[in-house]
């Protein structure tokens, strides 16, 4: 526990006052060292704006322009801080409308502690006005939710939140307050939790499970490590690179596992994946040893699961053992926190290295580098690519910024061409592929790295969908550079119907309004850039601009990405073109 909330915690329970439940909640969350919470007020959480109104010299309340906002926001803030992220909702409306959030915090393991007030608990189960069942809803989608009906329930409730939601496998928790509740009164003792009855964060770790795992890595030819976004949630980087610099073992990230390493370490073979690089996908399927370190096997990685790494034997380390056997049989699973289990893996395997294996993936590189990431990068065509203006913006700040990115095809060229110097550098939607998360979750991840650059990549439809928080942004002053490919299509589906449906385009093309003249209206400085000889001189304003800055680039409408894993399709079917 941080020192200040020690003291916060002993001095609250020291006199043990009566207190609203309001002022208990607000209170808690100072005890779990909570200063930042992004919300929206409403009728049923009034009471708590109105305690959280002697409090704000202390919590600093970030209001949103729209629940789903909060969220996401809570989400970029858990994200770049490792912390657990907080927001209000009131009933009703305001409870449903955070459930996008809350089931993308779910699938991509972010801690969060969502609170949302609830009708009086006379009330409840009579549809009174706002009335909703925030519990039923949220539970397939939490790790955790409970229905607080007594002011005397809350800092328990609070401290058990803040324990499942930052423990073992991150995820997000939801308390549903009622009204009384906040208005009654409580003895105010809190208690910090560790430990919950039936409930095991970190399973125990098997030592026969070490030992098979060593004998199997000792006697591999061809490894490939899988690095997933485990190790960052573990804070396992370091442990993850002693591991391979030991070993040799070239090593490949998920989608959320970027920034696990540098970009530019030597054994970083890429990215794996449906638009990942062509080496890591193919060489799945020609590996003899397969070290999933902290990934879960989503379908986007494995492709058809009938043909991947077949001729494998197969090491996961997992914290989650419902992940295990779930998706790819493991020929051994090492349970536990990747913290402690890659230097217990260390410790005994054999030092090596693999320079032909390596090369392997260098052959690939350059067979890419030929059919894709020149032309990408460094194009020739007259019209702006997706590609250079990502490694331009990159290359811009040194290599050294946070990339926030929406969901789309430049979610996917942002992971492919912007370059990481250390971690928790990328926040982006993996698991529910939300549209419109960028813009929020790039507010919440510059709060909570101020001294960061934040960069997020938006395409010009998922744009539209939370673009009412360039309010929030321009309320808060959060110096967030926001660059909209704009290709006025909805580009991801534009491009499979282009493939997989001759280029029946229903529905997909937009007609943008002027996106330079909102971002204006917002106080938001902006450039728009249409073709490449303004572009640099647009990046470079951007850069030296103090305060948010909005940047539209005109893309070419019909651009791709690749490579590309069809869906349903092997790793190995991987297209260039």
């Amino acid at each position: 526990m941080e020192p200040q909330s020690q003291l916060l915690m002993e001095k609250n329970n020291k006199g043990k006052e009566r207190i609203s439940g309001s002022e208990a909640l607000l209170r808690s969350l100072l005890c779990e060292g909570v200063d930042l919470i992004f919300g929206y007020p409403g009728g049923a959480i009034m009471p708590v704006y109105d305690a959280l109104y002697d409090y704000q010299d202390k919590l600093h309340h970030v209001l949103t322009r729209h629940e789903q906002g909060a969220v996401h926001a809570a989400q970029g803030f858990a994200r770049v801080t490792g912390k657990v992220g907080v927001c209000f909702a009131t009933s009703g409306p305001g409870a449903t409308n955070t459930v996008t959030g809350i089931a993308d915090a779910m699938i991509d393991s972010t801690p969060l502690v969502v609170i949302t007030g609830q009708v009086a608990s006379p009330l409840l189960g009579t549809d009174a006005f706002q009335e909703i069942d925030v519990v039923g809803i949220t539970q397939p989608i939490t790790k955790w939710n409970y229905l607080v009906k007594t002011a005397e329930e809350i800092p328990e409730a609070i401290a058990r939140a803040f324990f499942i939601a930052s423990t073992g496998r991150p995820g997000p928790v939801v308390i549903d307050i009622a009204k009384d509740a906040q208005f009654g009164e409580v003895e105010f003792n809190y208690k910090k939790v560790n430990h919950i009855r039936s409930y095991t964060p970190v399973p125990l770790t098997k030592p026969e499970s070490i030992h098979d795992a060593v004998d199997i890595i000792n006697s591999a030819k061809k490894p490939l490590a899988l690095i997933g976004q485990g190790v960052i949630l573990g804070h396992a980087e370091e442990e993850l690179k002693a591991f391979l610099d030991k070993t040799g073992i070239p090593a490949a990230w998920t989608l959320l596992g970027l920034s696990a390493m540098p970009s530019d370490y030597e054994l970083n073979v890429g990215m794996l994946g449906m638009h990942g690089n062509y080496g890591p996908n193919v060489k799945t399927n020609e590996c003899d040893v397969l070290i999933a370190i902290g990934m879960r096997f989503d379908d986007r990685v494995t492709g058809d699961v009938s043909t991947y790494a077949k001729q494998a034997k197969v090491i996961h380390l997992e914290i989650d053992p419902a992940e295990v056997n779930k998706i790819i049989r493991a020929d051994v699973a090492v349970l536990g926190s990747v913290k402690d289990t890659l230097p217990a893996l260390t410790k005994e395997v054999n030092g090596n290295a693999y320079p032909e294996w390596l090369a392997e993936f260098k052959t690939c590189d350059k067979i890419e580098n030929e059919k894709v990431i020149a032309n990408e990068v460094f194009p020739t065509q007259e019209g702006l690519t997706m590609g250079e203006v990502v490694h331009k913006v990159s290359k811009a700040f040194n290599d050294d910024a946070v990339l926030v990115t929406d969901v789309g095809q430049h979610q996917m060229m942002g992971s492919r061409y912007f370059k990481f110097k250390q971690s928790r550098s990328n926040v982006t939607s993996g698991g529910l592929g939300t549209m419109g998360f960028g813009l929020p979750a790039a507010l919440g991840a510059k709060l909570g790295a101020p001294e960061r650059d934040v960069c997020v990549f938006i395409g010009d439809g998922g744009f539209q969908m939370t673009i009412q928080e360039l309010g929030t942004i321009f309320q808060t002053k959060a110096a967030v550079k926001i660059i909209v490919l704009n290709n006025n299509f909805l580009g991801m589906v534009r491009q499979w119907q282009e493939l997989f449906f001759d280029s029946r385009y229903a529905s997909t093309e937009l007609l943008n309004p002027n996106f330079q003249m909102i971002a204006n209206g917002f106080g938001i400085d902006s450039a728009l850039v249409e073709s490449r000889d303004n572009l640099d001189e647009a990046i470079d304003k951007m850069v030296k601009h103090d305060g948010p800055f909005f940047l539209e680039v005109k893309v070419e409408k019909e651009g791709n990405v690749f490579p590309m894993v069809p869906s349903g399709s092997s790793v190995s079917d991987i297209r260039l073109e």
